[in-house]
Parts: C-alpha cells; sequence; structure tokens
C-alpha cells in the first residue's frame, strides 16, 4: 500500500493559478460564529427568498410522473428550444433558430464553455469592474488574460465607448458585459449599448457575452439587451439567461443562451463531453417558467423595490462613514466604505480594507456581506435585499450601530 506522501499531488497549471473565492473567508468567520452561538443575518447571497412559481413546481412534478426522466438532446429539448425562442422573440425581439439556442447546467455553464470553445493562450477578455466574481476566474482558467477595467464610480460603473477603445488590441476575443449588474445594480440604456457597438465595428474579431441573467429585476429604468440595441452585433453576440433569478429557481440549474450556430454548436460538443443535458425535470420547469403566467413578477419587484428603499433609508443613517449607491435593478447594494479604511474599532482595531470592514461588520452587527476587493474594486461591499424585510430592517439597523462604534485614527 503506498504512503499518502508518495502520491504525486501535482495539480495541472491552469488550476495552480486559479485564485480561491475572495469570500470564503468570510463565509468560514460566518460558520465559526454561527457554531459559537452568535445570531448571524446573511446579506451576502445572490438568490431570492421567494418560492418558485406554484405552477412551475406543478409542471415539474407532472414531468416526473410522465416519465420525462430520461436522458434529452445535449443542447435542450425541442419543447424548451422552442419555449427559449418564443421568449427572445418576446421580450428582446432577438430571433433565433433551434441551432442557435443551447440550454445547460445554469447560466454558469454556459458562460465557462463560451470561453472554452474559444480562448486560446494570449487572447484578452475585456471586464469591467466591479463584475460578477466569477469572470476574470473563468478566462483565466480557459487559457485567456482577462482585462480589468474600471469605469468612473459617479457614472454608475458603465463602460464608456472611449475607456472600451482604449483596451481593445488584436489580442481582445471578448467583452462581456453585465446588464443589469451584479455587484453594482447598473443597467445600461439603449443608446450606452449602441455607442459600445459603434466602437465594436472597428474591431471584428471581438465577441460580446451579454450576461441578461437580471433582466426581470428592473426598478426605474427600461432593460435592453446589447443585439436588441445594436442588431448589427447579433451574430457577434452571445446572449445568456436563464430562469435563476426571473422565477427564483436557483437550485433547478437551467440557464440558456441564443447566438451564431457556430459557437453554439462548439459549445454543444463541449457539453456533450463534459455534463451532457441539462435535468430534464428543470427543462420541463423551465417551459413552463418561459411560456407561462409573469404577472407574478410585478409583484416581486415592488416588495424588492419597498426592501431597496428600506435598506437605503437606514443605510443612510450610517452617512458618512458608508455612502450606498442607489441601484436602478438587480437586487444588490454596492456600499462605498473607503471613509471607514482607517478609523478603529472600540477594540483599537485599525481598519485597513474592505475586507476589514466585512469582518467587523460581521464580528460586531452579525452580518455577513461580500467585500468589494471580490468584485475587482477595493473600498466598496456588497449588500443583497433578496430577504425578508424583517431580518433585512435588522441587519441594516445593526450595520449602522456598528459604524456609528468606530472612531477616527489619532
Amino acid at each position: 500500500m503506498l504512503s499518502p506522501d508518495t502520491v504525486d499531488r501535482t495539480l495541472s497549471e491552469r488550476l495552480r493559478h486559479a485564485q480561491p473565492s475572495a469570500t470564503i473567508a468570510i463565509s468560514e468567520l460566518a460558520r465559526r460564529l454561527a457554531s459559537e452561538g452568535k445570531q448571524v443575518i446573511s446579506l451576502s447571497t445572490g438568490e431570492l427568498d421567494f418560492d418558485t412559481p406554484a405552477h412551475i413546481q406543478a409542471a415539474a412534478v407532472a414531468a416526473i410522473s410522465n416519465g420525462q426522466t430520461r436522458y434529452t438532446d445535449v443542447s435542450g429539448t425541442a419543447a424548451l428550444k422552442a419555449a427559449i425562442i418564443r421568449k427572445f422573440a418576446r421580450d428582446n425581439q432577438l430571433h433565433f433558430d433551434a441551432s442557435q439556442i443551447i440550454a445547460a447546467t445554469g447560466a454558469k455553464q454556459i458562460l465557462f464553455n463560451a470561453l472554452l470553445a474559444t480562448l486560446n493562450p494570449g487572447d484578452e477578455v475585456i471586464v469591467a469592474a466591479p463584475f460578477w466574481v466569477s469572470y476574470t476566474e473563468m478566462v483565466s482558467l480557459n487559457g485567456g488574460t482577462p482585462v480589468v477595467l474600471v469605469p468612473d464610480a459617479s457614472a454608475g460603473f458603465k463602460l464608456t465607448p472611449a475607456l472600451l477603445r482604449g483596451a481593445l488590441t488584436p489580442a481582445t476575443r471578448w467583452l462581456i458585459l453585465n446588464s443589469p449588474s451584479n455587484p453594482s445594480g447598473t443597467l445600461y440604456s439603449r443608446s450606452e449599448l449602441q455607442a459600445l457597438a459603434q466602437v465594436l465595428a472597428d474591431f471584428p474579431r471581438v465577441l460580446v457575452l451579454a450576461d441578461d441573467i437580471y433582466e426581470k429585476i428592473v426598478f426605474e429604468a427600461e432593460f435592453a439587451s446589447f443585439a436588441q440595441a445594436a442588431p448589427a452585433m447579433q451574430g457577434r453576440t452571445l446572449t445568456v439567461n436563464g430562469v435563476s433569478k426571473s422565477h427564483a429557481m436557483t437550485g433547478w440549474r437551467l440557464g440558456y443562451a441564443g447566438g451564431p450556430a457556430w459557437l453554439i454548436k462548439a459549445m454543444n460538443l463541449l457539453q456533450s463531453q463534459s455534463t451532457s443535458n441539462p435535468s430534464s425535470i428543470s427543462q420541463a420547469a423551465a417551459v413552463a417558467a418561459l411560456d407561462g403566467p409573469q404577472d407574478f413578477l410585478a409583484a416581486w419587484r415592488e416588495r424588492l423595490r419597498g426592501r431597496r428603499d428600506l435598506a437605503l433609508s437606514i443605510l443612510e443613517q450610517a452617512s458618512p462613514v458608508l455612502a450606498p449607491q442607489r441601484p436602478v435593478a438587480a437586487f444588490y447594494i454596492f456600499v462605498d466604505c473607503t471613509r471607514a479604511i482607517g478609523m478603529r474599532t472600540e477594540s483599537g482595531q485599525v481598519i485597513d480594507s474592505d475586507m476589514d470592514v466585512v469582518k467587523y461588520l460581521l464580528e460586531d452587527a452579525g452580518v455577513a456581506v461580500v467585500p468589494g476587493a471580490a468584485f475587482g474594486v477595493g473600498g466598496y461591499f456588497r449588500l443583497s435585499f433578496a430577504t425578508s424585510e424583517a431580518q433585512l430592517q435588522a441587519a441594516c439597523q445593526q450595520i449602522v450601530a456598528a459604524c456609528k462604534k468606530l472612531v477616527h485614527e489619532k
């Protein structure tokens, strides 16, 4: 029998260079505090607390009863693809055929496979910060080089045509656009997307990954998908969406995309050699989600709008230590905590970073949030208001109380 010490534990180069999530330390600390009996309210999760609508649940149960429990086509059933095609046409005025559609085990798999199918060493992918935590790591794991741009915070961290043009090179392969944005709640207008498309017209090698996962959670503006705003770019755009955020179906793991047939074919090949088809039950549920009643969304948005306004009204009491940014979409508040950096806690500890702010809020206020550094922008933290009004109110009040205990360094 071999000794464990004789086992070659060499990992692949791509994995050895991968970075763990910046939220791991906070998650571990939260678990430790909870195990010690401390009450911790988590505002760190990107997941609605609403139940999956009843008609979608019923469709899943019916699928099981009807024997829809076997393998399907790798890229999704004909019924699901048809529902996705109808959704894109109805909501986004984007027109696809079945060869341009793929469903997968969550939108995350869609993103990963798109990058895996197209990136070679030296290829660059432009990502605007703050960005969803997995974008840059996905690029690196798939052999590409992330090029992170940090737009002006006062303009909502929106990528401008000038900033984009300055970053484009012959090596650029993708631009990732997440609108509405996680974590900032930023939403690009139709004209802003068109201005970016005009820049990209001069760089025909560049593809656009439009991550529209928060499309249905928009409060004070009108959503436009990138290819919808710039129809000439549809042949170079992968439009990614899913049912996780729009229909409270995170655990069902069902994402989908529409894009050029050559790219969808390549992604289908990768999926066939990795996971194969997404869950047949989830696919049946997604058909009901996309084709069924959508009237519940208005009520959901109003509840989320109320939660956002509740959180903002309380967090503003922590001024000037905290400066929450008002989101027009998604269910996050990106909070500027730069003025807390350099202050001292009651125990005398100096706050040196946004990670220190997050640790302090967890230990003193019993509230878990995510540091801005995880999203590529230090000096902020992300707070999710996708939780009950009672918990949200308590958590925000506890954050304010903790901030009022901080004192300036002497």
